[in-house]
């Protein structure tokens, strides 16, 4: 750090993302992208999009919001677009956490809630996991001024609450904000969208990065009743108000107009995810049932860590994480049937050595 560097900052931890390299080729299923390209429509779009990019992107997203709002079933201002979903994150935090307000979620969740709490100066709890990794739901039903954060599904864990469970903690906390964080739900889970039609303090968040596959464009967006998204539209104009740039919003309409593309690529993860789940169980690994495009698995004989180096050195990468209680897990991300028949062959050589 240099001596510039502002006191306030000083015990910040930045959140790690997983591991980009360009030293050699990998089967990378480290960072929950998708294995598909974007849809050709995306390709298209931007080719012929005719905004000038000498000029600002639209702050209002206009046309992107309403086709946004259409395929979620509510008005365009009950969505707001973000730089991915860790913009609305963020702007969550800043919006409905204060001294008076802490943030609560789970001990083993996103990595970047602490990282966001931290920053912008939030007390927060980290509610510990069960047992079996399932959410503990009457810790957060508890009386208390406070803003509650959940990934459904869970990451690193895969693991989906339904969405009676959202409505117990939402009908629990009336006079709190429940943030959804549904990153993965295209996956198998079922979305809690259609409830911000009825409870005033849901707000959910979702992203084009990973069942749209446009990771590399950054958009995520959010959807609450609309006193909700003004107040997140506040803090949107009072940072960033040019957020989505117009090539990303060219390539997001061209992905919303096949949305057969994007229901084709999340039912072959599915089916690869049952596969690889099937697999590593026959190698012995235990893995917990996931509805995400990744799954968790630790093998009772084999260190984590050692794993996932192994791994790396046969040119395969895995995430592992150093938090003690899942130090003997990876989450390994749901590629193509090639890219997971590779995982297996190398881990059944490491398991043989």
């Amino acid at each position: 750090m240099s001596r510039f560097f502002s006191s306030k900052y000083s015990n910040l931890t930045p959140y790690t993302p997983g591991e980009q390299p360009n030293n050699m080729k990998y089967v990378k299923l480290n960072t929950n992208e998708s294995p598909f390209p974007p849809s050709p429509a995306a390709a298209d779009y931007t080719a012929n999009y005719t905004r000038p990019l000498n000029l600002y992107s639209d702050p209002t997203c206009a046309e992107l919001s309403a086709k946004v709002a259409e395929m979620c079933g509510v008005g365009k201002d009950n969505v707001l677009l973000t730089n991915g979903s860790d913009e609305i994150l963020n702007f969550a935090f800043m919006a409905f956490c204060d001294q008076q307000t802490p943030a609560v979620f789970a001990d083993i969740t996103y990595g970047f809630y602490p990282v966001f709490a931290e920053l912008n100066h939030v007390p927060y709890q980290e509610v510990p996991l069960k047992a079996d990794f399932t959410l503990d739901v009457p810790a957060f039903c508890t009386p208390g001024k406070k803003t509650i954060f959940i990934a459904n599904p869970n990451a690193p864990t895969g693991i989906f609450l339904s969405t009676d469970v959202i409505e117990q903690i939402l009908q629990a906390n009336p006079d709190n904000v429940v943030v959804v964080d549904e990153a993965y739900v295209d996956f198998g889970g079922v979305s809690c969208i259609p409830l911000t039609g009825k409870y005033k303090n849901l707000l959910v968040t979702q992203t084009f990065s990973k069942s749209r596959s446009m990771a590399g464009a950054r958009l995520g967006f959010g959807v609450a009743c609309s006193e909700l998204i003004a107040d997140l539209n506040t803090i949107k104009y009072s940072t960033n108000p040019y957020n989505i740039n117009s090539l990303t919003t060219a390539a997001a309409l061209g992905t919303l107009s096949d949305p057969e593309y994007t229901k084709k690529n999340c039912l072959e993860i599915q089916r690869v995810r049952t596969y690889t789940t099937q697999q590593l169980r026959s190698l012995g690994f235990e893995v917990l049932d996931s509805t995400a495009n990744f799954v968790f698995a630790r093998h009772p004989q084999k260190d984590g860590k050692a794993l996932y180096e192994e791994l790396k050195a046969r040119g395969v990468l895995v995430r592992h994480f150093t938090v003690e209680r899942i130090a003997h897990y990876n989450r390994i991300t749901i590629g193509t049937q090639d890219q997971m028949d590779v995982l297996i062959t190398k881990l059944r050589e490491i398991l043989e050595a």
